[in-house]
């Protein structure tokens, strides 16, 4: 299946900007949690929860989601393929394992720090999670961003095979 060249475009910069999207709420989850890491306010810190919970609540899986499948749509209705280029499939696998590290235990945690702090107790080790988990997407996206630009590593064997049979 290929796509047509409207359809492709579209869904292209859909891609593109829910992907800048989803670094970008990363990047503002990893400074709320600093935040509520790093204050000595309990005010400052149940506020920086409840921010991450509603940012975990309304836009996380949303936007994960959305990212994921629109992925999927170029790599399927475009010539590069899923299973062609090494860095197609790399981007596939890191962003399947982030989309269901963020969805099943990211938001998990948020829901546990912001119930903490809000009932007065400490919200625990999700502190620290709130942190590196964070941390360890942002660097993740900025990897598979600089991977979709780069385009390293060239053909899988399948890539192999299907340039073989073309050219044949």
């Amino acid at each position: 299946m290929q796509l047509s060249r409207p359809v492709r475009r579209a869904v292209l910069v859909t891609h593109v900007s829910v992907s800048v999207g989803w670094l970008g709420l990363t990047a503002g989850l990893l400074v709320l949690g600093i935040t509520a890491a790093g204050t000595g306010s309990t005010a400052t810190a149940e506020a920086a929860y409840r921010s991450m919970k509603i940012f975990g609540d309304w836009l996380i899986a949303p936007v994960i989601l959305l990212s994921l499948v629109s992925g999927l749509l170029l790599a399927l209705g475009t010539p590069w393929g899923l299973a062609r280029h090494r860095w197609v499939l790399t981007k596939f696998w890191l962003t399947l394992a982030a989309t269901v590290a963020s969805i099943l235990s990211l938001r998990s945690h948020i829901d546990h720090a912001a119930a903490a702090v809000t009932s007065g107790r400490p919200a625990g080790s999700a502190t620290l999670d709130l942190v590196i988990a964070p941390s360890v997407a942002l660097a993740t996206y900025v990897f598979v961003t600089a991977v979709s630009v780069l385009k390293p590593w060239g053909l899988t064997r399948r890539g192999h095979r299907v340039r073989e049979r073309k050219h044949a």
